[in-house]
């Protein structure tokens, strides 16, 4: 297996910074905003996002966890519905993920926020883009697109998983 650092860690913080400024302008500050993260990585990454955003605006932005483990249409496996202690009834929602591939993660995230309430807005800010969509799903914010192919496998590997920060591409030799 061939690999190749796409994204180091201050080029993962640049990007992050980046999409947090873009959250802000495009939403004229943070009135009435909450960052839902998608588990895992998707949580870690609301929560960097909510730092910076907190950095530049002062104001504290909500953050959730969101296992869309019962939303899944590729998993035979049922799920229970997870127990939800927050409300996105009119509110604009940034659902963020690590990685952007076929578009079936956002599509079940979308169906289970919609089980809690009916958002004013959604909206999607993912690290990675890697092209390859089966649904007609794309994101407000980008950290890097990476052109890919559909043999090869993106990472993203984050402190507090794995004890690294990049984002790394990998080939089958």
């Amino acid at each position: 297996m061939e690999q190749k650092i796409i994204l180091d860690s201050e080029a993962m913080r640049r990007s992050l910074t980046r999409m947090s400024h873009e959250i802000i302008e495009h939403n004229k500050g943070v009135d009435n905003l909450v960052l839902v993260g998608i588990k895992t990585r998707g949580e870690f990454l609301a929560n960097r996002l909510a730092g910076f955003i907190e950095k530049v605006e002062g104001k504290k932005v909500e953050t959730y966890s969101l296992d869309i483990k019962a939303w899944r249409d590729d998993n035979s496996e049922k799920h229970p519905i997870p127990d939800i202690s927050f409300s996105v009834h009119n509110k604009k929602v940034v659902l963020v993920d690590d990685v952007l591939f076929k578009g079936r993660t956002v599509r079940a995230a979308l169906e289970g926020i919609g089980q809690f309430g009916r958002a004013k807005e959604i909206q999607l800010a993912v690290l990675v883009d890697r092209g390859h969509r089966e649904l007609p799903i794309r994101a407000d914010y980008v950290g890097k697109n990476i052109p890919s192919s559909q043999d090869e496998n993106i990472k993203v590997q984050m402190i507090e998983i794995d004890h690294v920060d990049q984002v790394i591409i990998e080939r089958s030799l």
